[in-house]
């Protein structure tokens, strides 16, 4: 039964020499997780944008050519049949158009977002894989307590039976016993459908789960977050929080917007140089042949006049537009001020609250040798020994779950500010037994 009990009521970490860590697991999620590489591929894409919207300042060259077979009937002349040719190049450099101009700054701007894109997605891969890590160690944990709790209950059962049959104890003592060995066992079976649901929940995002995950040190201290004031990260999630920065890059992508409609407005300038041939021949060789050949250069200017009304209307779209933008700022600077409050509490209560359990962990410890004691002098009955037993199993999941939730925390916290990065990774994985 001591054997029994001190298993039941042993650590939870226990991890086999050769379980992948955090940072292994990060590093698989970095290679195979489709959501970051769909990311990876959208701002390699993005990078594209300032490309071009280049191209309108540089300058555009065509060329083009054609052959045409004649066939004329000309009064008193007679028939000619005969090829006329042509080709020609021309280059064209924009001197003054504002439009093109406004939109080579939006280009920058779009390729500014679709990296800062790419840089949310980064930390929502590393959240992304902490949670899925942890709840696997969560898992493993609760399968581990449930199955030393079976154990202990079966122990309990057969000293309740032998108990019974000499008659020191009821049949209700082993009724009671029978009915926590079954509760164990089935739900023994539920932690076990439950950790494999979270290892496959961890391979989506790696491509293959490991067998064996490295668990927390017992005791690990978790410290608060630096700098100690909610103020101090709810502006850094204001200013540097990647959900600000997106929105900050979509206002002004949406102010050039407005520029670039007024530009419908205004006239344009380009330098215009051509050159060109014309050959035409004829079939009776008494009229001859002939052939063109000429280069220009000059300036063009257009003058929009009156198009409908559609470039005043589409001023007023985009800027409309812009004021959404700006709405969306707002709001996203609040939701960022939110979660990094969110964030900070969930670390200042999580570190209050595993302090609390911990010492919880003493009492319930306490509690079971003491009822042990009491069972084995006949003053407590078995089910107060399988309480006690469960209680501290319980105590001891949930503490091992706050431990999870407040390094979490730390994790949201430092996503909030924008700050979130393999170093974090590399600091929490520190924190595991290696």
């Amino acid at each position: 039964m001591k054997r029994a009990l001190a298993l039941a009521v042993g650590g939870l970490f226990c991890v086999s020499a050769w379980s992948a860590d955090l940072l292994e697991v990060y590093r698989d999620a970095l290679a195979h997780d489709a959501q970051f590489a769909s990311a990876r591929a959208q701002r390699e894409a993005g990078q594209e944008a300032v490309v071009q919207a280049r191209a309108g300042l540089l300058p555009s060259v065509g060329a083009s050519a054609d052959t045409t077979y004649n066939d004329a009937d000309i009064s008193n002349r007679g028939s000619f049949r005969y090829n006329s040719n042509s080709y020609g190049v021309q280059l064209t450099q924009p001197l003054f158009r504002w439009q093109n101009w406004v939109q080579y700054q939006q280009g920058q701007l779009r390729t500014a977002f679709a990296n800062t894109q790419f840089g949310l997605a980064h930390q929502d891969l590393i959240l992304r894989v902490a949670e899925a890590y942890f709840d696997v160690l969560n898992a493993q944990d609760v399968l581990t307590a449930q199955r030393q709790l079976r154990e202990a209950a079966a122990e309990q059962l057969e000293i309740a039976k032998t108990s019974f049959e000499v008659g020191t104890v009821t049949i209700t003592d082993v009724h009671e016993a029978q009915s926590r060995f079954d509760l164990a066992q089935a739900q023994e079976i539920a932690a076990q459908n439950e950790l494999e649901v979270r290892r496959q929940a961890l391979a989506q995002i790696t491509g293959e789960a490991p067998e064996m995950l490295a668990g927390l040190r017992p005791g690990v201290t978790i410290s608060r977050p630096q700098p100690d004031a909610i103020a101090a990260w709810v502006e850094a999630a204001e200013q540097s929080g990647y959900g600000v920065q997106l929105q900050q890059l979509a206002r002004e992508i949406a102010e050039r917007e407005v520029s670039r409609a007024r530009a419908g407005h205004y006239p344009t300038l380009d330098v215009v140089a051509t050159h060109g041939r014309n050959s035409t021949g004829f079939s009776q060789s008494g009229l001859g042949a002939s052939r063109t050949e000429a280069s220009t250069i000059g300036l063009q200017l257009n003058v929009p006049l009156y198009q409908g009304g559609a470039i005043s209307s589409r001023v007023r779209e985009a800027a409309a537009l812009e004021a959404q933008a700006e709405a969306d700022l707002v709001d996203a600077r609040r939701t960022a001020a939110l979660a990094a409050r969110q964030a900070y509490l969930g670390v200042t209560s999580g570190i209050a609250q595993v302090k609390a359990l911990e010492a919880a962990e003493v009492s319930s410890q306490s509690a079971l040798e003491a009822n042990r004691l009491g069972y084995e002098v006949g003053v407590r009955i078995n089910i107060d020994v399988l309480n006690a037993l469960t209680q501290l199993a319980d105590t001891r999941r949930q503490l091992a779950r706050a431990r999870y939730d407040t390094l979490l925390a730390q994790m949201r916290l430092k996503a909030a500010a924008g700050t979130l990065g393999e170093d974090d990774v590399q600091a929490l994985n520190a924190l595991l037994v290696h």
